[in-house]
C-alpha cells in the first residue's frame, strides 16, 4: 500500500505528529538527494518531531509559569559578583535540585541580579521536564489573605504547593499585612513536607523576616524548612541597573578636600566671607573668620587675625 500525500497527511493528522506533517516533504526531498536510508530518514522525523514537542512544552509552561521576563543563566554576567560563580550555581541547574527538593535564598541589595537568577533556575527547570511557577511574596500573601477571609485558603493553597519548584520573590520589599507570616508558612511548611523546590529573593538579612512578616516565630520557623535542604547565597557587586553610572564604584565618590580655596595661586582669601550659625536660644551669631579667636562678645563671636605685624583686629 503506497498512500498518497494527502493520505499520508491524514495518517499524521490522526497520529497527532504535526510537525513532522509540515516536514515530511522536505526530509524526503533532501534523504532522496543525499541517498539517506531508510532508517536515517526514520531517525531524523522522529527527531524533529520530539525536538518541536519539547519546544512547544517548555514555551507553554513558560507562559504558564508567570515569569516577569525569560533570562537564562547564560544571560548573567558574573564579572561584577566577587560572592556568586556560575559553579556555585551548578546544582541549582541540574534536575537532582528538583527531584531532592532542594531551595535556595538568593540575598542581595536592589540591581544585583537576583530575580534574574531565580527566572533562569526555574527556566531550567523547565527546560529538564519539570514545572515552575513565579510569583512575588506581596502576590502570594495578598492572594492567599484574600482567599483566607472567603473560607478558600485550601483551594487557593494548591496554586502555590503543586508545582515542581516555587519562585517567591521579592521578600521584604513591600509592607504586608499582619497576616503575612502565617500565609507563608502555609505555602513554605506544605511544600516541605512534599519535598518541593523553592527559590526566594530578598533584600533583607534573614534575622529581618520576623519584622517583615510580622511575626519572629513563624518567620524563624520558615527559614528553617527552607534551609534544611537548601542555602543561602548572597550578591554584591554594583547595581546591574545603575552600574553604567558608576555609583556602587568606592572610588567614584572623591573624598572631601580639606584644601583651602586657592584664587589666583593664593593659598587662601585673604578676606573670607562671613559664615552664620544660631546659638542655643536660635539667634543668629556671625562667625568672621580672620584667624586666631582674639574676643568673644554677647550674641557674636568675633574672630580676628593678625596679619603680618598689623595686629588688625
Amino acid at each position: 500500500m503506497k498512500p498518497s500525500d494527502s493520505e499520508l497527511d491524514a495518517i499524521l493528522k490522526r497520529l497527532h505528529l504535526a510537525n513532522a506533517r509540515r516536514v515530511w516533504r522536505d526530509l524526503v526531498v533532501r534523504a532522496e538527494k543525499e541517498e539517506w536510508a531508510y532508517r536515517d530518514f526514520l531517525s531524523v522525523l522522529v527527531a524533529e518531531e520530539v525536538a518541536q514537542r519539547q519546544q512547544t512544552r517548555v514555551q507553554r509552561l513558560s507562559r504558564r509559569a508567570l515569569f516577569p521576563f525569560l533570562k537564562t543563566i547564560d544571560d548573567f554576567d558574573f564579572t561584577y559578583q566577587s560572592t556568586v560563580r556560575l559553579a556555585l550555581l551548578g546544582s541549582a541547574l541540574s534536575a537532582d535540585f528538583i527531584t531532592e527538593g532542594r531551595c535556595l535564598i538568593l540575598c542581595g541589595k536592589p540591581g544585583r541580579g537576583k530575580t534574574h537568577l531565580a527566572v533562569a533556575i526555574a527556566y531550567r527547570a523547565i527546560q529538564n521536564g519539570f514545572d515552575a511557577l513565579f510569583a512575588t511574596a506581596a502576590e502570594l500573601i495578598d492572594e492567599l489573605s484574600a482567599a483566607f477571609r472567603k473560607g478558600r485558603l485550601a483551594e487557593a493553597l494548591t496554586r502555590y504547593t503543586h508545582p515542581d519548584l516555587l519562585v517567591v520573590d521579592e521578600v521584604g520589599y513591600l509592607t504586608y499585612g499582619t497576616d503575612a507570616a502565617n500565609m507563608l508558612f502555609h505555602v513554605v511548611n506544605d511544600r516541605h513536607k512534599r519535598k518541593r523546590s523553592m527559590v526566594f529573593t530578598t533584600n533583607k538579612p534573614l534575622a529581618a523576616w520576623g519584622s517583615v512578616l510580622h511575626d519572629d516565630d513563624l518567620a524563624q520557623a520558615i527559614v528553617d524548612r527552607v534551609l534544611e535542604r537548601g542555602r543561602l547565597l548572597r550578591l554584591d557587586g554594583p547595581s546591574m541597573r545603575t552600574k553604567h553610572l558608576g555609583l556602587d564604584d568606592p572610588t567614584a565618590a572623591e573624598a572631601p578636600s580639606t584644601q583651602v580655596v586657592r584664587i589666583s595661586g593664593i593659598s587662601s582669601s585673604e578676606f573670607p566671607e562671613p559664615t552664620y550659625r544660631m546659638d542655643a536660644c536660635g539667634a543668629t551669631i556671625m562667625r568672621q573668620s580672620y584667624g586666631d579667636t582674639t574676643h568673644l562678645g554677647f550674641g557674636w563671636e568675633i574672630e580676628s587675625h593678625r596679619a603680618r605685624g598689623t595686629g588688625r583686629q
